[in-house]
């Protein structure tokens, strides 16, 4: 995160952190499997999810932001800190991150160090369930997006339609669920379900701190129909599952 952080500084542009945000999993998955002697299709599962979550989630944001602006929410922070964010970014930016990633990563570090058993379980069915329903949201709700925003007809206006109608936020909702899924591997880990903290703290996050909250900041008052489409869609947990609006 201090070299991700070294670049931003020549940059001039904090928001490539999320690039990496996917990439840091990768890379602790990595290390983790590395330092163990642990094999068996479960950790090889597991890495793979992780890559293809990953590696898709970072090449996603990095096509999308390729050539625009610092993200406005770290434009704010810039303005509000002044002179002084090139190096109070490294702090509250950049290590914050990586803080939260280890904290985040512990159903992967359960898997990937501890001893566990080597027979298909329950809970790994139900991880491998929950990581594809992870996906489907938030891969299908990015094309969706994409394809709608692609489209000059659609200048404007707000995206209601598909994975959209059922959740104002189909991929941090997608997030969510693929991280409960990481960590319903660890539950075959003795003492795995502890590590429940990891996909807590992200769900939390998703919902209330840096992704639903943080983007509907100023929405409703900018974005024309939102208020209606927010009294309409719940805001995190599809209506199918019971959510409601907020």
């Amino acid at each position: 995160m201090a070299l991700v952080w070294l670049i931003s500084v020549i940059k001039k542009d904090a928001s490539i952190v999320d690039r990496f945000w996917g990439l840091i999993f990768i890379f602790l998955s990595f290390i983790y499997l590395s330092s163990s002697n642990l094999t068996g299709w479960r950790v090889y599962v597991l890495f793979a999810m992780v890559t293809i979550w990953g590696g898709r989630l970072s090449l996603h944001i990095h096509l999308r932001n390729r050539g625009h602006r610092e993200d406005i929410r770290y434009r704010r922070m810039r303005e509000n800190v002044g002179e002084s964010f090139w190096w109070q970014s490294l702090f509250r930016v950049f290590l914050l991150q990586g803080f939260l990633a280890l904290l985040i990563s512990a159903p992967l570090y359960c898997v990937f160090v501890l001893p566990s058993s080597i027979r298909f379980l329950w809970s790994d069915g139900l991880g491998v369930l929950l990581w594809t329903l992870g996906m489907v949201f938030e891969v299908g709700g990015d094309w969706q997006l994409k394809k709608f925003k692609s489209d000059p007809k659609n200048s404007g206006k707000l995206l209601t339609t598909g994975l959209w109608s059922l959740t104002r936020h189909p991929n941090y909702f997608g997030d969510a669920c693929l991280w409960w899924g990481f960590f319903c591997f660890a539950l075959s880990v003795p003492y795995g379900w502890l590590s429940a903290f990891g996909p807590i703290i992200m769900t939390l996050f998703l919902r209330y701190v840096s992704g639903v909250t943080l983007l509907e900041k100023d929405m409703k008052n900018t974005k024309p129909g939102y208020a209606e489409y927010v009294a309409n869609t719940p805001a995190f947990f599809p209506r199918i599952f019971g959510g409601r609006n907020e």
